[in-house]
Order: structure tokens, then sequence, then C-alpha cells
């Protein structure tokens, strides 16, 4: 098995980021959805200055994946406020996103990223995490069941004019 090479991303790292997350996003999303909604929602929440904010936000942070010196996909951890929502007692932290490309899929570097983000949490004294995964993500619902996170709510996600369900599901370290 490869080895990913997992660094802090920075904002000199704007194009890059902002690339790496609108090509997974449709990868992962847009056979599924309107071409109007994903439109609208990665002109909304992944253009560049949203994501130059997002970066600035000094309880997110960005992670870059590589494999043999490529950016394969990424990883968002939010921290205390920055958190989508108030769960767990605010004792847990969140991924906000964990992507890779979908030709780099199913090979364990989805499994060496989440690795990843429980090693952050953890070196910072933290116990469990979470993250919401769309209810119709089938492959990334057993992924993260087969990594023993537990289903514990479940909340609305807007893309476009579509309301969809995403699960909420934690893990126990």
């Amino acid at each position: 098995m490869s080895f990913l090479k997992i660094v802090p991303v920075d904002s000199e790292n704007l194009y890059d980021l902002h690339k790496i997350s609108v090509t997974t996003f449709k990868e992962t999303f847009a056979s599924q959805n309107t071409k109007e909604n994903m439109e609208y929602y990665l002109k909304k929440n992944l253009a560049k200055m949203q994501i130059k904010k997002e970066l600035s936000n000094p309880f997110s942070e960005f992670y870059f994946a590589y494999n043999q010196e490529v950016i394969i996909g990424y990883l968002k951890l939010n921290f205390k406020n920055s958190q989508n929502e108030n769960v767990l007692k605010n004792k847990a932290y969140e991924i906000e996103r964990i992507y890779i490309l979908k030709t780099h899929q199913r090979k364990g570097f989805g499994k060496q990223l989440f690795e990843k983000a429980v090693d952050i949490g953890r070196s910072r004294g933290y116990k469990k995490l979470w993250l919401g995964v769309w209810e119709k993500n089938k492959s990334a619902i057993k992924f993260y069941k087969k990594l023993n996170l537990s289903k514990f709510d479940k909340h609305e996600f807007l893309l476009g004019n579509d309301t969809q369900t995403d699960f909420l599901m934690k893990y126990d370290f």
C-alpha cells in the first residue's frame, strides 16, 4: 500500500485547494443532482473567495493528501465555534470535508486521511469527532461504518434549491 503525505494548507495554496475542492465535489455529487443546483452550490460555497475566508478562520484547518507528489485529496477540520452544528455537548470536533479523487479511491487513502484527522484531534485532547454525510452517498456511509462511526442524528443540507438530509455520524476514540 502507498502512503499519503498529509500536509497543512495555507493561503498560498488557495488555487490548488479550490481546484481539488471543486473536482472532488463534482465527482461525488454531480451524477445525483441537477446541473443548476451543482453550479449554484459551487459558485456560493466553493468559490475561491469563500475558501479563502474559510482558510483564514483560526478554528478551521485544511490538509492536502499527496500521493507521489500529486494532490489526490483533502481534509477540512472544524474546531470550537467553526463547527456547522452544536452537537455532542461541544466535546467533539468536525470533519467537514474529507475527499479523495475517484481515481485514487479504494486504495486505503481515505482511511489514512481519516486516521490523520483522529490523530490531530487526539493531540488536542479530543476523544470524539463527528461528520455529516448525505443519506444517498451509500459508499461513504459504508466507508464510515467500516471505520466504526455510528449515526447519532441528522440535519438538513441545502444544495442549490434542493433540501437534502445528511446523517450525522460520530467516532469515539
